[in-house]
């Protein structure tokens, strides 16, 4: 195989995973598992690992938010192949992709409210409204793609998406009954995360997918996409638990204290911080400071599943005394 042009000393290897963070914030404890674990299997493995910024969502992204990600992720002692890339860079591959679909008559133009969708449809689907049928266009018009200040949905054929995933097993989805014609354009003229992720995947070659479990049921849909665009072949996905607060509700970036960054104007090391995540997910048999170098070496598969298992029946917390050992530094 040829020499990686980012690491000579690195042979490239024929597999790639993406750390792929949405500059909207400080990266989170939850953040900062999924891309630890990302990284370290494809460090573990010998893959390349790549990093892009999900920064299409003009509104809530930055250039600068993107700079301090990077400075995050190199603090905790994570690298990358390559130079990072943003998706709002280059919107053509978007475009094209559009166009591709438009060839095959699979999208349309649809403006209808969250409330007139409510009103024509059945109920919400998981939290979601499903797009049915019935209320795809008559127009021929409606079925051409355009720039506009106008969604596009995808027309979802009926029927099994079968998900693979190297932790979670397989599972049974049918995007068209619970999502139906989703959304893959949006009105302020970029795409929309499902089919984003899809072109970037495709076209950075990326073969494994290691992302939190809350996005399960977008492997449905992004395969299903994969096919309408012609993409040939399914991705290997790997699903991981995701990390709550101690009142049971996921973390997030509204929790502003278990921000990277906070945490790191607050004294805590870097290896602290690795050391948590690293006993959380069973690495170590007490929480210690480790660098994150040592990751890769400490993982295996049987980690990995054992840390599934163990999260299916009981949800990992990060509790106040997870945040009382990372302060007593």
């Amino acid at each position: 195989m040829p020499a990686d042009p980012a690491h000579p000393d690195r042979v490239a290897s024929p597999r790639t995973t993406r750390l792929a963070p949405s500059p909207t914030g400080d990266l989170h404890l939850g953040n900062v598992r999924s891309l630890l674990l990302a990284w370290a299997i494809g460090r573990n493995a010998g893959w390349n690992v790549i990093l892009r910024h999900e920064d299409l969502d003009a509104a809530r992204t930055s250039i600068e938010a993107c700079d301090a990600i990077e400075e995050s992720l190199h603090w905790l002692g994570l690298d990358w192949d390559g130079a990072p890339t943003r998706q709002s860079d280059d919107l053509e591959p978007y475009f094209e992709a559009m166009r591709r679909l438009e060839s095959r008559r699979l999208v349309f133009s649809s403006d209808l409210s969250r409330r007139e969708l409510r009103e024509a449809a059945a109920a919400p689907h998981g939290g979601e409204l499903r797009f049915p049928p019935e209320l795809r266009p008559s127009d021929e018009d409606a079925w051409r793609f355009h720039e506009g200040a106008t969604n596009f949905r995808s027309k979802t054929r009926p029927g099994p998406e079968i998900v693979r995933d190297r932790l979670l097993g397989t599972h049974r989805f049918d995007p068209a009954a619970e999502v139906g014609d989703q959304i893959v354009w949006t009105k302020a003229g970029r795409p929309a995360y499902q089919l984003s992720v899809v072109v970037d995947d495709d076209r950075q070659g990326v073969t494994d997918v290691i992302r939190g479990a809350d996005l399960l049921s977008s492997a449905a849909r992004q395969q299903r996409l994969r096919q309408d665009l012609g993409i040939d072949g399914d991705l290997t996905w790997w699903h991981l638990p995701i990390v709550h607060d101690d009142d049971g509700r996921r973390l997030a970036k509204r929790d502003g204290d278990t921000g990277v960054e906070a945490l790191r104007r607050a004294g805590v090391p870097a290896d602290r911080i690795i050391g948590l995540v690293a006993w959380w997910c069973g690495l170590i048999e007490k929480p210690a400071p480790v660098a994150a170098a040592k990751i890769p070496e400490l993982l295996d598969h049987d980690h990995l599943r054992s840390m599934v298992t163990r999260e299916t029946s009981q949800p990992l917390r990060f509790t106040n005394e997870d945040r009382r050992w990372l302060l007593q530094s």
